[in-house]
């Protein structure tokens, strides 16, 4: 099946993948898969393994609330191979709902953790995203840190979308290369439907959305000590070394997301986005404009 775009190109559209008998959270109408750090790894290698392309979604409050004004993003979440709880307040909603073993797996340490293992030794990568010579900095310090991994190459996009000549260009890249991974550091929504709207047209294997991943790992944002991460303040750090960018991303996020979890969770039943979706006839395929 294709779906309309309009730039004038016919895109296939990607089946939502199906979530019976996998533990999520339900999260204001986003799956969330319940698990752990070494149950995200098994299911990156089985994606790895798997005869079919898949995206992987690293969801946090951010992408959570931009779901809820955006129904084309809530079909991208529900088209991924995993969703990752990139944040506490996920992974305790999950708990609250019976996943007790359920933790938070950050973007940014899950990708540190498939470069560092000697099982994923085999696997080649490609990184899209990033400022300008983020992606080579990532790269030459990845490859110093961790000498048997494959980083075939790298792509820093404009802040645009891809002009068709671009994204022929990138395509034809993706071709010649066929990295197994490509890790995509553009920030959310715009990673999530990229790679909803790319993955059937590039020779890969995997899609892995992660944020700022890229800057976290050559240094460019600060990390914080786990203890902050635990108590689910990590946002409160980030937002104290770019106050003028986020102060409105947290405002509008965090409070609304307090309101409508905290709603859901008295009706003690899974939770329906605030926004309209897709008619019915069109659920079951993420449209791709």
């Amino acid at each position: 099946m294709r779906s309309f775009d309009p730039t004038g190109n016919s895109r296939k559209a990607i089946p939502m993948k199906s979530r019976e008998g996998r533990p999520a959270a339900h999260v204001l109408g986003v799956d969330v898969d319940a698990i752990d750090m070494e149950g995200a790894l098994k299911r990156v290698i089985a994606s790895l393994n798997s005869s079919r392309k898949s995206y992987v979604c690293v969801a946090g409050v951010h992408g959570v609330m931009e779901a809820q004004r955006n129904p084309q993003l809530l079909d991208v979440y529900a088209g991924s191979e995993i969703t990752i709880p990139d944040g506490m307040p996920l992974a305790w909603v999950g708990r609250m709902q019976g996943n007790h073993t359920m933790q938070r797996v950050t973007g940014p340490d899950l990708m540190l953790e498939v470069f560092r293992r000697k099982e994923f030794a085999h696997v080649t990568h490609f990184f899209y995203g990033g400022r300008e010579g983020i992606a080579e900095e990532l790269r030459d310090k990845l490859t110093v840190q961790f000498p048997w991994v494959k980083i075939l190459g790298t792509y820093t996009p404009p802040y645009r979308e891809l002009s068709d000549l671009e994204a022929a260009g990138f395509i034809e890249t993706i071709s010649t290369l066929k990295p197994d991974i490509i890790w995509i550091g553009i920030s959310c929504p715009k990673q999530e439907l990229f790679m909803a709207r790319y993955l059937p047209e590039l020779e890969t294997k995997l899609m892995f959305g992660v944020g700022a991943a890229f800057d976290y790992h050559t240094g460019h944002i600060r990390d914080c000590a786990d203890w902050i991460k635990r108590a689910g303040l990590q946002w409160l750090h980030r937002l104290l070394q770019d106050p003028r960018r986020l102060w409105k991303r947290y405002l509008r996020n965090n409070s609304a997301f307090v309101w409508h979890i905290t709603r859901q969770l008295l009706k003690g039943r899974r939770s329906t986005p605030s926004c309209e979706v897709q008619a019915p006839e069109t659920r079951g395929q993420v449209q791709l404009r």
